[in-house]
C-alpha cells in the first residue's frame, strides 16, 4: 500500500458535511477501510462529513452506506409534512440515535486508536465555530449538534452549556483549523465537485427575519459563502509548508442535500468508492 502521509507531517483528514451529500465520502471512505490506509494522526468533520468519519475510524465498513440509504430515507427523519406543521424537516436527533441503537458503532477501536476526531459545530449565541474533540462522554450531542441544519433542525443542541448549530455555517470545511493546529499533509474530501463556489447570500432581510433572536448566528449564516470559498482558496493555495490533497466528486454527481432516491444514492457511494480507490493508486 503506497503510504501517502509521513509520520513527521502530521497528516489530517478533513471530510465537507452535505447532509445527503456525505454517500460521496461513505464511499470514499470504504475505499480506504477496504485498503486498510488509515495514516492520519488526525481527522477534521462537519455535520454529515463527522459522522461519516466515526464510522470509518471505528473500522465499519459499509455503515455510513447502510444510514445514509436506509435510516436517513425514512420519513422520520426528512418529513416535509411535519416541517409545515411547525416540526424538523430533518430530525437529526433521531438519525443519529436510532441509527445508534440499529447500526451500533465499533466504538473501542476509535478510543484504542491514535487518530482523534475533531467536530467543528457553530456557536449558536456568537455565530463562531467551535471545535470538539469525540469522547465516549461527548459523541452524541456533539454529533447531533454539527449535524442540526438551521432552520430544518427547529432546535439549538446543547454541547456543555453552549447552544449550538451545523458546524457548516461557521466552518464547513476545517481544512484551515487542521493547518492551524499542526496539520501539514492533508487530505480533503468535498461533497461537491471541486470546481463549485459558494454564491453570495442575496435574501439578508430574510435571514435576519428568521434569526432576529440570534443575529450573530445571522450573521454567519450571511458570511458563510465567504467563509467556504476562503477554505476552497486555501486549499487550492497552500501556505508552502502544507501539501493538500483532495477527493471531490465528478461533475454529474447526482446527489443534493436531500436527494432520497435510491438510484442516485448508489450511483453516488459507487462514485466516492472509485474516487477513494483512486486516491490510493497514486
Amino acid at each position: 500500500m503506497p503510504e501517502k502521509n509521513s509520520t513527521n507531517t502530521n497528516p489530517a483528514l478533513v471530510v465537507e458535511g452535505g447532509a445527503m451529500r456525505g454517500i460521496f465520502a461513505a464511499g470514499v471512505l470504504d475505499a480506504f477501510l477496504e485498503a486498510h490506509f488509515q495514516p492520519f494522526s488526525s481527522a477534521w468533520g462537519v455535520s454529515a462529513g463527522s459522522t461519516t468519519l466515526i464510522g470509518y475510524l471505528c473500522g465499519d465498513y459499509g455503515r455510513n452506506r447502510q444510514v445514509i440509504t436506509d435510516h436517513a430515507c425514512r420519513p422520520e427523519f426528512i418529513n416535509w409534512k411535519r416541517f409545515l406543521g411547525g416540526g424538523h424537516l430533518c430530525d437529526v436527533h433521531w438519525l443519529w440515535h436510532q441509527s445508534w441503537r440499529d447500526v451500533p458503532l465499533g466504538l473501542d477501536r476509535y478510543m484504542e486508536g491514535n487518530t482523534r476526531l475533531w467536530v467543528a459545530t457553530t456557536s449558536a449565541e456568537s455565530g463562531e465555530p467551535r471545535y470538539f474533540m469525540v469522547d465516549d462522554h461527548n459523541l452524541h450531542d456533539v454529533f447531533t449538534a454539527s449535524c442540526s441544519i438551521p432552520l430544518a433542525y427547529r432546535d439549538y443542541p446543547m454541547v456543555g452549556e453552549e447552544a449550538m448549530s451545523d458546524g457548516g455555517i461557521a466552518d464547513s470545511i476545517p481544512v484551515q483549523e487542521a493547518y492551524r493546529r499542526g496539520a501539514r499533509d492533508i487530505t480533503v474530501v468535498l461533497s461537491r465537485p471541486a470546481r463549485y463556489r459558494k454564491a453570495p447570500v442575496t435574501f439578508t432581510p430574510l435571514i435576519r427575519t428568521l434569526f432576529r433572536d440570534r443575529p450573530a448566528l445571522a450573521q454567519a449564516v450571511m458570511a458563510r459563502g465567504e467563509q467556504y470559498n476562503q477554505a476552497l482558496s486555501f486549499i487550492d493555495n497552500p501556505p508552502a509548508d502544507c501539501s493538500v490533497r483532495v477527493i471531490a466528486p465528478p461533475h454529474d454527481f447526482p446527489v443534493s442535500r436531500l436527494t432520497t432516491d435510491p438510484d442516485k444514492l448508489e450511483l453516488g457511494y459507487r462514485q466516492g468508492l472509485r474516487a477513494g480507490q483512486h486516491y490510493l493508486e497514486f
